[in-house]
């Protein structure tokens, strides 16, 4: 109960009828009755003289009253009645009813409903202050004795909706209820469940004091209850503690698991330490922290930390590890700065954490090969030309290998496009107008190691570090009307805090190959060119046709590249101790940002794309109307030629496409490499056509294709809390890798749609089934030292379906054809109870074998009232 909120509303009516004597005539409302003290006055003996000092009166501005039937002022009865849609306004409150009435004699209000023609009760009475609202069913107050009583008061804290058949107001600081329902039902008359308190004394803002309570489910009662209960009020976040669930493993034991404490900092920004122990000493730490400011930013950190036991020491089978995981997200608001931005998502750690952990939040997660992070701040100045700067930090690893890559940090800098031949104002036109030059800069601190030698000094000792300056030319241009020509140089240069240095050791008898640090720099610059157009063919077939036209555009171009030689930057270093045999190398090998090559490059490029779609006839239109539907969103080919090449001029041909079929809700890509010259038996490409070596015209050493079908009853782009939750517990941001589980919380819903979108209706007559489904399949072909294989073949599938009212399921699986075998499996199960929820999470087979049921009320309130019992995955540390 928010003893606030009684607090005003017996506070208000004291206020407003405790002084009926004096009332104000400024700025009433219109149709209002506005009573004054003469008015007042004209019931009692006008002879009758008050010699008494007058007391100073409590009103502290306007008091007016409404009614849309009548308002009555009765001096024999000494009453003022207002009727149907009776209002009372006072400074920042308002009292509305049915009926109102004042007995000024008796120094008591009444506020009630009134009857309908069916004899049905409205106008229930409705008291407001801000957002406080309570809704009784009759309210009497005397003024006198400050007292009051409340027939079936109905008020709201939070998520708590509580209805008292009756409540007294005893003084300014105590207030009794009796048969008090508190439930976090939506409907507040009939709930599916409620708390029922016998006795409630509140004291407002310190203490809530309750008698005998027990719980009744669908109007029967149950043995769970309470003989009392003491709750401190407070209008503020508390800290708590966090009830540990428990449960058993098959290695590690007995367990508890998400117990700890809650600390409520601050409006702004709060923290949650959770814990888990289990019998064989594996523990695990967790910190978990929101923050957020309105119109400026918000965000999420989370620190996971576990040391897992498997068997017992002294058993060949006994192994140690710690894991760990840093997650940050952080957002900011568009408002916040126009000409700057800072963004960070975080998600780095063990390679092992989420196979090996064991309070998993996510089993798919384990699946997934990488962890990536970013952390950036761009700055926009508004200068002319405008200049754009941006900082960043990135993080990527690969959990298989468990390689990292950094940079800490990477810096970016360009300036605006500079036009120095065109007008200020008018078009650019022609070679000179267009020619446009940029500036632009990188640095790099960039890191490769692995998980053994993460944030050791070992890790920043293999950093390179560099610049690298680009300056862009570029022009365009049309000729013969239809050919648009584009035509550019970049000039770069590269400097460097990291070089190599080859020399043969008579001693070792190799080559050694050292590390030099010192600044080093080199330059390097290229040309390039391109023509190309577009064509346009359409192929009328008729308008009686279904078909009545295909519309072909083709987009040719060619390219040109030139880059020379630069052999400056190259030495040459002894293979052996002879003194003849002498090889060449650049100090600038494996560098930051490449190295320059000794090799002349004079290379044209040609390309080929191409778009169909059809003009069909709209068969739900009733005017005949036609619409578009694209039948190939692309198809393009590409091959190399090397002028400078001595052989294998031409490169493979590169051949790629892809299409939206069944109303664009199944994508379709794919993508091969063709080949017209053959290989030798070591997979080498050879100056020899492939027809002539006794195979076909083109060789195909690779293909792949890929098929993405979503579809569902409703379209629903909105991305879903799950998805958000998905992505930050390792997982993808559909759910083929199935939904994520959050442990320390399981009243979420397991499933995308919204509680309130997914159950507007229940009518079970005209009840349509909502559902969605998403298929991936993948196939790749290998070929490229005659295989002829497919490398991997696969078909992943993940849905849901409302088979009726508030009971969804959803599954998440697939099938692997190359291994032969089921992929990830998960099986979801869920019961909405409105106030409740019920839910199974199942894998059944697999390393990650999982199941949790979860039966409890959804509200954060009451979130101890569960049942909840599920079985971890037994992870084998490797």
């Amino acid at each position: 109960m928010h003893t606030k909120l009684f607090h005003i509303v017996f506070s208000v009516i004291f206020l407003t009828l405790g002084t009926t004597s004096i009332f104000s005539q400024e700025n009433p409302i219109p149709g209002t009755i506005t009573l004054t003290k003469s008015d007042l006055e004209k019931v009692k003996d006008s002879t009758a003289v008050d010699s008494t000092k007058k007391k100073k009166t409590f009103l502290e501005g306007v008091v007016n009253m409404k009614a849309k039937e009548y308002e009555k002022l009765d001096q024999k009865k000494k009453t003022v009645t207002l009727n149907d849609e009776a209002e009372i306004y006072y400074t920042d409150f308002e009292l509305k009813a049915g009926k109102i009435v004042l007995d000024y004699e008796k120094n008591q209000v009444y506020a009630g409903r009134l009857k309908d023609s069916a004899g049905n009760y409205i106008q229930r009475p409705v008291f407001k202050q801000g957002s406080n609202i309570i809704e009784p069913d009759s309210i009497i107050y005397n003024t006198k004795s400050q007292r009051a009583k409340v027939w079936n008061s109905r008020t709201t804290q939070g998520e708590l909706f509580i209805k008292a058949e009756i409540s007294k107001k005893e003084n300014d600081s105590v207030y009794f209820m009796k048969n008090a329902r508190m439930t976090t039902s939506k409907n507040i008359d009939d709930p599916e469940y409620y708390f029922l308190v016998r006795k409630v004394k509140f004291v407002p803002k310190k203490k809530v004091v309750a008698g005998l309570t027990n719980m009744v489910i669908m109007d029967v009662p149950t043995p769970i209850g309470l003989p009392f209960a003491y709750f401190p009020m407070s209008e503020k976040s508390l800290s708590g503690f966090i009830l540990p669930t428990p449960g058993q493993n098959n290695r590690q034991g007995y367990f508890l698991q998400n117990g700890g404490y809650y600390f409520a900092l601050s409006d702004y920004y709060d923290l949650a330490i959770l814990g888990d122990y289990y019998t064989n000493g594996s523990y695990g730490l967790r910190a978990e922290s929101s923050y957020a400011k309105r119109y400026k930013f918000n965000g999420r950190l989370n620190f996971r930390f576990e040391n897992n036991i498997q068997s017992e020491k002294g058993f060949p089978d006994y192994i140690k590890s710690k894991q760990y995981n840093i997650q940050w997200s952080h957002s900011q608001d568009a408002k916040a700065a126009a000409d700057s931005r800072f963004s960070a998502s975080v998600n780095l750690g063990s390679s092992q954490y989420f196979r090996q952990s064991v309070n998993m939040n996510n089993v798919g997660s384990s699946l997934n090969n990488n962890l990536s992070s970013s952390v950036s701040y761009s700055k926009t100045f508004r200068s002319v030309p405008q200049v754009n700067m941006s900082i960043s930090a990135t993080h990527s690893q690969n959990t298989n290998t468990e390689e990292i890559d950094m940079t800490l940090p990477t810096f970016q800098a360009s300036v605006d496009r500079i036009y120095p031949f065109a007008p200020k104002d008018g078009i650019k036109k022609g070679i000179l107008k267009n020619i446009n030059l940029q500036y632009n800069v990188r640095g790099e601190n960039r890191i490769k190691t692995n998980d053994s030698l993460f944030f050791t000094s070992q890790m920043f000792r293999d950093a390179k570090s560099g610049f690298q300056h680009t300056i862009p030319i570029n022009t365009n241009f049309k000729i013969f009307k239809y050919f648009s020509v584009s035509a550019g140089a970049t000039y770069n240069e590269t400097w460097v805090m990291n070089t190599i240095n080859k020399d043969f050791s008579g001693i070792e008898n190799k080559v050694i190959v050292s590390d030099v640090k010192g600044f080093e720099a080199y330059r390097t610059y290229n040309f390039n060119a391109g023509i190309g157009t577009t064509i346009y063919g359409t192929f009328n077939f008729g308008e009686d046709k279904k078909i009545q036209a295909i519309r072909h555009v083709m987009r040719p171009n060619i390219g040109y590249g030139y880059t020379p030689s630069f052999d400056q930057y190259f030495e040459k270093y002894a293979l052996d101790a002879t003194g003849i045999n002498f090889n060449d190398y650049t100090k600038f090998e494996n560098g930051l940002f490449g190295s320059p090559s000794k090799s002349l490059s004079n290379r044209m490029n040609f390309s080929l794309s191409n778009t169909f779609e059809a003009k069909v006839r709209d068969e739900e239109s009733k005017k005949g109307e036609t619409k578009k539907v694209m039948l190939l969103n692309n198809l393009n080919v590409g091959i190399g030629y090397d002028i400078a090449a001595d052989s294998l001029k031409w490169s493979e041909m590169s051949v790629s496409g892809g299409t939206q079929l069944l109303k664009q809700k199944m994508n379709i890509n794919f993508a091969a490499t063709l080949d017209a010259f053959a290989i030798d038996n070591a997979g080498r490409r050879i100056d020899k056509l492939n027809i002539d070596n006794g195979g076909s015209f083109f060789r195909l050493p690779r293909a792949n294709m890929t098929i993405n079908y979503n579809f569902s009853s409703a379209d629903n782009s909105k991305k879903s809390r799950e998805t958000e939750q998905n992505l930050q517990n390792g997982g993808r941001a559909d759910d083929l890798f199935g939904k994520s589980v959050d442990m320390s919380d399981s009243r979420q819903s397991l499933f995308d749609k919204d509680k309130e979108e997914g159950n507007k209706s229940l009518d079970w007559y005209s009840y349509k089934i909502p559902w969605d489904l998403r298929l991936a399949y993948s196939v790749t072909y290998n070929n490229t030292n005659r295989q002829n294989e497919i490398q991997s073949h696969s078909l992943m599938a993940s849905g849901n379906i409302e088979l009726a009212p508030r009971w969804k399921v959803g599954f998440s699986s697939g099938y692997d054809f190359k291994q032969k075998g089921v992929t990830f499996t998960q099986l979801r199960f869920e019961r909405d109870l409105e106030s409740w929820r019920m839910s199974f999470n199942w894998v059944p087979f697999g390393q990650n074998t999982y199941w949790g049921f979860f039966i409890g009320i959804s509200s954060s309130i009451f979130s101890d009232i569960k049942y909840e019992k599920r079985q971890l995955p037994d992870r084998v540390f490797r």
